[in-house]
């Protein structure tokens, strides 16, 4: 992959804008003092989240209508390794996040079942950073540009939410960078180190003078991998500025740059393969070798307003992304051991946002009003090439495709907030999604021009409410419907290899109906959530050959289940958190053609993926200034495939993790060592199956016990 200076000199121009004084070294107080015993001390009607499109000021968990969670920067980084959502995420009823242990791929995020299908990115789930999109209009997600050691809170929303967000079906997930900035200059640095290669580095700088805060972080990661052909490398810039812009106003800027120069797919396993060596890879993924480089930029800029009566915000942003892909998928018409294809993507991705919230200050019963649209605009430059051992090296070696894909959304949306009476709160919103696919063939070679063009349209809702009825108990209800379009990438691929769009793929619709309890006594809060969710024209993968997977719409699916989360301090030496999932996801109706004359019914199979059970208990003890972290997370069976005729094992003991670090001062610095062990009962289990894999190669396996150690450190810098 070529460098791109271009983005890197946008990154620094915008770091330019942070003042910085002069040096004189001191403390500053680190992501380790964030390592606090109160957690469970913050009540829900003190914890405030922005998720649910409430106006800035967002609204309490306890008065949400949704089921809603948030992780904070001490459950993102205290002693984690900081290289995987799974690290915070399973500690979300409902949420399970599969570590596919393939960077080049990256981990499936589910939440209720959706994005289950996924076998790179994530789908069915809205990914934002800091209020920006990082998900494309047609749905597609990647965490390119999160780095978690610079994150300082999550937010969750499980449910559809397409009347917010317009396109996905199954929840929002919204990262918020970390800005805090206690002091004028202050200078952190993480270091850490482990098993199979695996290390990371992060320094951050962070400092205010009068009404601006900036920060600026800088990451390399770099993974050996248990397996055979799993090596990467990821390169990440985040940097920040906000200014005050007179009484209310804010502006904030945001720059990134990622850099991801090689990352090896060793590609799923078939049972003997897993059987006679787990840590192997596959023969094709090798002779072909399968891999991914990608270059990516994203900057926004963000002007909020916070009134008597009234709050606004207009936001702009723009992604670039650079991929070379090399796969092992064979070429159409061609035959050979080390024969693949290469896919390379050019992509320009622009958007905004505009948004109003208003009210009646004088009375705080009348109704809260947002009002907003949403615009997106995606355009890929797609080409695929024969390729011998993934590279052009033969004659023969030559260009097979070559596509312009374009995805303009627009989405006007309205909702409203109101509390008749102290408590009770109502919501209830509406949106109108518009979606329009374009692909314009460039590759006339073959005779056939595939251009076309696709309209797609969506309407969906939610009504909800909430009723404190007192400290302890808050009951919730919604209903809310939801939509999501294939991607362009299942639109473009078709067995063959034809150019254009799938002209029989289109959207699926999702309805939800859920109910719910949350409340708090003592020092422990719970939470318990009931849904329903139906899918009609449901979107799954029926084939996936060499790392390319076929979709189609596989008639209706059911999604129901039960989530239960619990948080307490037993001891003020010991807090417990628990999150356990109880699902029940099946095809109600789905036709499966085998060949051109046989089909099977699949009525009452379960959808592959995701299991029937989830479960991760956390608990963390203290003494003096020493903590020690265990979380021990289990899965039951899950299906490989829609037949349900490739069942995976549950995680027998499950995979137990252990951290332990230290705080302290050391001279003028603040230092936290930390040391952690995974799967510390090295139990073999699959971390995650690649859904529907042809001739059986399903299975992605985790690693056995591993190790990694690490530090943390900070100062403070004053003038």
């Amino acid at each position: 992959m070529t460098n791109h200076p271009r983005i890197l000199i946008g990154t620094v121009a915008l770091l330019c804008l942070v003042p910085l004084p002069t040096l004189s070294a001191q403390r500053v107080v680190t992501a380790a003092d964030s390592a606090r015993a109160d957690s469970v001390a913050r009540t829900l009607s003190q914890v405030r989240v922005t998720v649910t499109r409430s106006g800035t000021s967002g609204t309490t968990v306890q008065r949400s209508p949704w089921a809603v969670a948030v992780q904070d920067r001490g459950d993102i980084t205290r002693g984690q390794s900081t290289t995987g959502i799974d690290e915070a995420l399973n500690n979300v009823p409902g949420v399970m996040v599969a570590n596919r242990y393939n960077w080049s791929v990256d981990q499936r995020l589910s939440i209720r079942g959706a994005g289950a299908r996924a076998n790179f990115g994530i789908r069915g789930v809205k990914v934002l950073l800091d209020g920006v999109p990082q998900s494309l209009p047609d749905g597609q997600n990647q965490l390119t540009n999160v780095d978690l050691a610079n994150i300082g809170r999550v937010e969750v929303l499980r449910g559809s939410a397409s009347s917010l967000y317009g396109n996905g079906s199954g929840g929002v997930v919204a990262f918020e960078t970390d800005r805090s900035a206690p002091d004028r200059l202050g200078v952190s640095a993480r270091l850490t180190s482990g098993s199979f290669g695996m290390s990371k580095v992060q320094g951050r700088f962070a400092g205010r003078a009068g009404g601006a805060t900036g920060s600026l972080s800088l990451s390399r990661t770099k993974i050996g991998g248990f397996r055979m052909f799993d090596s990467a490398e990821v390169r990440q810039v985040m940097s920040t500025a906000d200014f005050a812009a007179g009484p209310g106003n804010t502006v904030e800027l945001r720059a990134s740059f990622a850099d991801m120069p090689t990352s090896l797919n060793p590609g799923a396993l078939t049972a003997a393969e897993y059987a006679k060596n787990r840590d192997s890879a596959s023969a094709t993924n090798l002779a072909r070798y399968a891999n991914k480089v990608l270059a990516q930029s994203q900057f926004s800029a963000r002007l909020k307003h916070a009134g008597e009566g009234a709050e606004w915000g207009v936001l702009a942003y723009v992604h670039r992304r650079f991929v070379d892909n090399p796969l092992a998928t064979p070429p159409p018409g061609t035959t050979g051991v080390g024969v693949g294809t290469l896919s390379t993507l050019n992509r320009w991705v622009t958007g905004s946002r505009a948004d109003l919230t208003f009210w009646r200050p004088s009375d705080a019963r009348r109704p809260r009003i947002n009002l907003g649209v949403d615009v997106q605009r995606s355009l890929d430059i797609r080409r695929n090439w024969r390729v011998t051992n993934g590279r052009r090296t033969v004659g023969t070696d030559t260009l097979l495709l070559e596509q312009g894909e374009s995805v303009i959304a627009v989405g006007p949306f309205a909702s409203f907030q109101w509390s008749p009476l102290e408590p009770l709160t109502v919501s209830a919103g509406v949106r109108r999604d518009q979606l329009t696919f374009d692909v314009t063939d460039r590759f006339l070679k073959d005779g056939v021009n595939n251009s076309a063009t696709r309209d797609m349209t969506a309407q969906t809702m939610h009504v909800g409410g909430s009723w404190v009825a007192s400290r302890a108990l808050t009951a919730y209800a919604n209903v809310a419907t939801a939509f999501e379009t294939p991607t362009t990438t299942e639109l473009s691929s078709r067995p063959g290899g034809a150019g254009g769009f799938n002209p029989d793929l289109g959207p699926q619709h999702v309805g939800t109906i859920e109910a719910g309890l949350r409340g708090e006594f003592s020092r422990m809060t719970y939470t318990v959530s009931a849904f329903r969710t139906s899918y009609r024209d449901a979107i799954v993968p029926y084939l996936e050959s060499n790392g390319r997977a076929y979709f189609r719409n596989a008639g209706r699916t059911r999604n129901q289940g039960l989530e239960m989360g619990l948080t307490a301090a037993v001891a003020s030496w010991f807090d417990l958190n628990v999150a356990w999932t109880e699902s029940y996801y099946r095809f109600t109706s789905y036709l499966a053609p085998r060949t051109a004359t046989i089909t099977d019914t699949l009525d009452g199979k379960r959808v592959a993926g995701v299991p029937d059970r989830f479960v991760r208990i956390g608990a963390r003890t203290r003494y003096h200034a020493v903590t020690l972290d265990l979380d021990h997370t289990w899965s039951g069976t899950v299906y490989g495939d829609d037949r349900n005729t490739v069942q995976v094992d549950d995680w027998g003991k499950g995979a137990l993790n252990a951290r332990v670090a230290w705080a302290g001062d050391v001279g003028a610095a603040r230092v936290s060592p930390f040391v952690a062990v995974n799967n510390a009962f090295s139990v073999a289990y699959v971390g995650s199956v690649n859904v529907n894999g042809a001739f059986g190669r399903v299975l992605e396996p985790a690693p056995l016990r591993n190790f990694y150690v690490g530090v943390e450190t900070g100062w403070r810098v004053v003038r």
